[in-house]
């Protein structure tokens, strides 16, 4: 049971508090806001248990990313979170180019490329989920705009890990 509060996980797109217009949220301009640089960083202590259930459905979390790579439905996560504890015990910031994945180590750095428009962009997992039907990754709101989805809510992409080997990875 610890393990489910600690794993808040992605499962809702926007409930419980209004998402930003997709053309002004603020006046910001995403296309400023740089993608994540990938380095060597510990693993995280809260978001990595061997296993996790959520819904009845076991997950294992993966020993490293080394060569993942995976093409599916991406989605995307707003307001409802925003503000509130990532499973890595990060402060969900909309607006940063973070991601959520169900299996990734916490934290790993990803490309993620719109395959319909080609768009990419480089994102810090540091969250669990998606937790609907088939969707492999959760994005923030900031790199679903980017990758020019965030309006229609998912869209086709490919995933590719970009962490430094495990071993540089480890104190």
């Amino acid at each position: 049971m610890l393990v489910l509060s600690t794993l808040s996980g992605c499962t809702l797109v926007g409930v419980g508090s209004p998402e930003p217009s997709l053309t002004s949220a603020d006046g910001i301009n995403f296309d400023e806001i740089p993608d994540a640089i990938p380095r060597a960083e510990l693993k995280s202590r809260s978001g990595n248990p061997e296993t996790y259930v959520i819904d009845g459905v076991t997950y294992r979390v993966m020993d490293t990313s080394d060569g993942y790579r995976e093409q599916g439905i991406a989605s995307w996560y707003g307001g409802y979170f925003h503000g509130r504890r990532t499973s890595s015990g990060d402060v969900y910031d909309m607006y940063l180019m973070t991601a959520a994945h169900k299996s990734l180590p916490l934290p790993t750095y990803v490309r993620v490329t719109n395959l319909a428009n080609g768009r990419s962009v480089v994102l810090r997992v540091n969250d669990r989920g998606p937790f609907v039907g088939d969707r492999i990754i959760d994005l923030s709101f900031a790199a679903a705009t980017k990758l020019g989805m965030a309006a229609q809510g998912t869209a086709q992409v490919e995933v590719v890990a970009l962490d430094p080997p495990a071993r540089d990875r480890t104190p």
